[in-house]
This record gives structure tokens, C-alpha cells and sequence, in this order.
């Protein structure tokens, strides 16, 4: 296994993102996809967590069994929504004595039914603080290229991330359509003072409402040039396919823009990854 800081240092990255299962079935659905993107040779995979830390279990459980069953460097998602410090605390000792070495730090997602848990936390950087002072960890933090759907402007949401950037390892962005938002807040960090790496996250379009669900709650714009493309389809099939393409275009646009890397969310299923990777020439083990 190995740091994420390091695996960056190394040169780019290629990773993917999953969500832990809700049922058997939903768990046998994320074991294919694991074991269909193995030979993409991920550099790391990542493990979300869910609102509240609704999913904490599940996700240790996910990600233990990543570092434990394969080859492939995992990391954990860690919300500061509902959790005491002592609870972070218990949290990173076993994820530490379970050998892994990787932690997102979030703010995190209010629970859908609104029953918000008493926290010690108030925002990302105040779980951020804690876990770099454990000091075990490469931490990594969220970015927004269209900005945080809670700041009030553009210049304190850059402000924001340069703050918890320039103390953490890097960032991994939320999914986006367009290169030059990504370009533009590399360039905003830069001027700054923070060149840490940021790893673009792209999600490709296979289902049009669900992207247009998950696009409104981040705050990604989902551009009028991609719309109209869809329009002309209904064939669930036609409308996949107009989405692996337009990430293969993404994706060849960011590392031409010179991305460290490419942070692929997967939602559990692996045929639109696979194919973007065939698109850009990634290498595949055999």
C-alpha cells in the first residue's frame, strides 16, 4: 500500500470512487465493478461516507476489505457531520491498525430526514485539523471548481480552499463538464500561493435525470453544449454513449491542461469507466 502524496509525487494518478452497499445485492454489484476495474490498475480507490455518517460501518467495512483482499491502495472518506472527537479519534485508530493510510476530509452531507447529530465540528477544516495532527495519514480535501454551494462569493470560497489545501496533501474535485473551470480555480489557487495537486473528478452521463439531480446538489453546471447532444436521444443506450464521449473529451482536456491526475466517480459500476480509459489509451494490466 502507499500514501496518495506519494503515489501523486510519483506521477499521475488514475482512481476511482465508490459508495458502500446498502444490501447483498447492491454488494455483489460493487465486488464486479472492483474486480472489472482491477486491471485498470487503479492508483487508489476511495470510499464515500454517507450523510451524517450514516454509513460509517459500511464504509470501514469497504475499505478494510479493499486493503486487506487486493492490491489496491484504498481511502476513506470522513465527515465532520455528527461525530465527536472522540469518535474521529476511535475512527482513525482503526482505520491506522487496519494499515490504512489515506483520509478525505469533509464537511459532509446534513442527513436527508434533517436529524442533524451533535457534532464537535463545524466545518471541514475543523476535521481536517484533527487529522493531520494524528499525523498517520495522507489527507486529502474536497474542491468545488464551480464553488461550494454554501459560499457566499467566489473570492472566500477560494480563500476557503486555499486555507485547507495548503495544509493538506491535495484535493479531489467534484465532478464538472467543462475544462476551464478547473483550469481557472488551479489558476485562483495559484495566485494564492498554493500549487498543490488537484485531482479533476469526472462522472460521466449515464442516466440523464440522475446527473441532473446530483449536478444540482454539488453545483455543478451542467452546460447547454451537453444538453443539447441528449436532446436528440432516448435510447438509454444512445444517451450513455453520448456520455462516455463527452468524458473522453473532458478527460483528454484536462491532462492536456496538465492534470496530475483523473478521479473517476463510478457509482458502482464499471462498463463507462473502462471505456473512457480505452478512449484515452490508459494503460490496462493483462
Amino acid at each position: 500500500m502507499a500514501r496518495i502524496s506519494d503515489l501523486i509525487a510519483a506521477g499521475r494518478t488514475y482512481s476511482f470512487e465508490f459508495f458502500p452497499p446498502q444490501s447483498q445485492a447492491a454488494q455483489m454489484s460493487l465486488g464486479r465493478a472492483i474486480a472489472e476495474l482491477s486491471p485498470l490498475a487503479p492508483s487508489f480507490v476511495s470510499v464515500t461516507y454517507g450523510a451524517g455518517g450514516s454509513t460509517r460501518e459500511r464504509t470501514r467495512e469497504v475499505v478494510t476489505w479493499v486493503r486487506k483482499e487486493t492490491d489496491i491502495t484504498p481511502m476513506a472518506h470522513l465527515t465532520c457531520q455528527g461525530h465527536r472527537r472522540s469518535e474521529i479519534k476511535e475512527i482513525l485508530d482503526n482505520y491506522a491498525d487496519a494499515g490504512v493510510e489515506n483520509i478525505l476530509a469533509l464537511g459532509g452531507d446534513v442527513p436527508l430526514d434533517g436529524e442533524v447529530q451533535p457534532s464537535d465540528y463545524t466545518f471541514a477544516s475543523d476535521l481536517l485539523d484533527d487529522v493531520l495532527a494524528d499525523g498517520r495519514f495522507s489527507v486529502g480535501v474536497a474542491a468545488h471548481p464551480e464553488l461550494h454551494p454554501r459560499s457566499p462569493d467566489r473570492a472566500t470560497d477560494r480563500r476557503y480552499l486555499a486555507d485547507k489545501l495548503g495544509r493538506s496533501d491535495f484535493a479531489i474535485t467534484q465532478f464538472f463538464f467543462e475544462v476551464d473551470v478547473y483550469v481557472r480555480m488551479v489558476d485562483e489557487l495559484r495566485a494564492l500561493g498554493v500549487d498543490k495537486p488537484v485531482l479533476p473528478g469526472i462522472m460521466p452521463v449515464t442516466n440523464k435525470s440522475q446527473i441532473l439531480r446530483m449536478a444540482a446538489m454539488s453545483g455543478a453546471a451542467f452546460p447547454e453544449w451537453l444538453a443539447q447532444r441528449l436532446e436528440a436521444f432516448e435510447d438509454p443506450e444512445d444517451i450513455r454513449r453520448v456520455g462516455v464521449q463527452a468524458a473522453t473529451e473532458l478527460g483528454q482536456a484536462l491532462l492536456d491542461a496538465g492534470a496530475p491526475g483523473l478521479h473517476f466517480y463510478t457509482l458502482n459500476r464499471s462498463t463507462a469507466t473502462r471505456e473512457i480509459y480505452a478512449n484515452l489509451g490508459l494503460p490496462v494490466e493483462q
